[in-house]
């Protein structure tokens, strides 16, 4: 009997370290609402801006800049509590699985911000919030196989939230709000409550 449960502690000592050798389990619940609160603060921002009704060439810079401190914030919060999270479960943030993460996660999103730069300059503000969902959620999707399953599922809902962002144009703030906002703090709870982190 002390054989078959001593096989059953080094089978699922070996799922787990496979686990951990092909998936980076360090992000954290905490991040997602932090950015969450950030989209809801900078979504508001935005709608506070474009009810001033001010000139239009200070009212995009103001608007993206906007999005910019809320996409910097929301970063720089994602690898602190992930960095946290790790350290205290005492694994290393730096590794191949990261760096493979973070590739995956960066060329769409990357992509998204170049795209996104040409519809800035040719004034097609009508599809910028779509454009910033759908490449996030392609970002997501794709950096998904390389950390919880969550993700994977966020990006399929950030991206369902761009293409009604494409279709309901007029109602582009309460996209923003909802795809980078209400997501991510739904995710983060459900994952803070999941993995405690």
């Amino acid at each position: 009997m002390e054989t078959r449960t001593d096989y059953s502690e080094d089978i699922k000592t070996i799922k787990r370290i496979m686990e951990e050798s092909s998936r980076f389990l360090s992000l954290s619940g905490l991040s997602g609402i932090f950015a969450g609160i950030l989209a809801f603060t900078g979504g508001f921002a935005a709608h506070f801006l474009i009810l001033q009704n001010q000139d239009v060439s200070v009212l995009k810079y103001e608007v993206v800049s906007d999005a910019l401190i809320v996409l910097v914030l929301a970063l720089a919060g994602s690898f602190y509590f992930s960095i946290r999270k790790a350290r205290r479960k005492e694994q290393k943030v730096w590794t191949p699985v990261s760096r493979r993460l973070l590739l995956n996660l960066f060329i769409p999103l990357i992509s998204g911000g170049f795209f996104i730069l040409i519809l800035y300059i040719e004034n097609q503000w009508q599809l910028i919030v779509p454009a910033m969902l759908i490449f996030y959620g392609l970002s997501l999707v794709s950096a998904g196989k390389f950390t919880y399953s969550e993700i994977f599922y966020l990006g399929l809902a950030e991206l369902i939230t761009g293409f009604l962002a494409a279709i309901f144009q007029e109602s582009y703030i309460l996209f923003w709000v909802l795809g980078f906002g209400f997501l991510h703090i739904v995710y983060g709870l459900i994952m803070y409550r999941k993995y405690q982190g």
